[in-house]
């Protein structure tokens, strides 16, 4: 006589307890510069030369070639910080802004003969730092990453199935709120910051409160907007979510 075992549910189809959201400064967007910076500290380090023997030399190209890419990079970071780009053609505009102005350095540095003025500009210049530099920007950077995540830690939401609660403080002050028929709202105002970290905000009508609760840069908004849709089930919840 055989017997069947019922399977065990998936994971995803859990019931959810509840749903933290946490709203995260623009500082968070930086982790591409940390990285470029990350690799050029580790390349300077490994592959550096005494102070004496740099200077002799006239700067090494493969330093030039990371103050290259720190720069770059960091100077994207920092337009995606200061520009919203909110829909997918302002994206696109960018990317070939940024590819031409490539394909101009790359022929003027290959084929210094077709550019010669570009390309005798782009070999003068060589934008060279010392280990030591990364260096102090990985560790003042990784600190602040480290101090915001500890912020986080005494200011967040958290969702539940029947009320919408607020933590903050040091001494965890908690703010309650009825959850019954939460209206969500998820914007996506950046295309950058959804691709770097799946960003957006989302704004929460609370039943009986006035005021509607707004969390910026909410972290992977997507998955967050799943898990309360599935939570709250049966709860009304009105979803509005713009299109990219």
């Amino acid at each position: 006589m055989s017997s069947t075992v019922p399977a065990k549910p998936a994971d995803s189809d859990a019931p959810i307890e509840r749903v933290v959201l946490v709203s995260y400064p623009k500082i968070v967007f930086l982790w591409p510069s940390f990285l470029a910076g990350l690799v050029a500290a580790l390349y300077g380090t490994l592959n550096g030369a005494p102070a004496a023997a740099a200077a002799a030399a006239a700067q090494m190209p493969g330093d030039a070639v990371m103050g290259w890419m720190f720069l770059i990079v960091l100077s994207i970071n920092l337009v995606v910080l200061s520009f919203d780009f909110p829909r997918a053609t302002s994206l696109v505009i960018f990317f070939v802004i940024v590819a031409i102005a490539l394909a101009l350095w790359l022929v003027a540095v290959k084929f210094p003969t077709v550019l010669p003025l570009l390309g005798a500009w782009i070999s003068a210049i060589r934008p060279v730092a010392n280990p030591t530099f990364y260096w102090f920007f990985v560790v003042i950077l990784g600190l602040i990453f480290l101090t915001v995540w500890m912020e986080t830690r005494f200011d967040y939401w958290e969702v539940r199935g029947n009320e919408l609660l607020h933590h903050h403080g040091m001494l965890s002050n908690l703010e309650r709120f009825p959850a019954p028929q939460l209206k969500i709202d998820k914007e996506i105002n950046d295309i950058f910051e959804f691709l770097l970290l799946g960003s957006g905000r989302l704004i929460l009508h609370a039943s009986n409160e006035r005021r509607a609760i707004v969390l910026e840069n909410v972290l992977w908004i997507n998955g967050k907007e799943q898990q309360i849709t599935r939570m709250l089930g049966t709860l009304q919840v009105e979803l509005r979510s713009d299109r990219v």
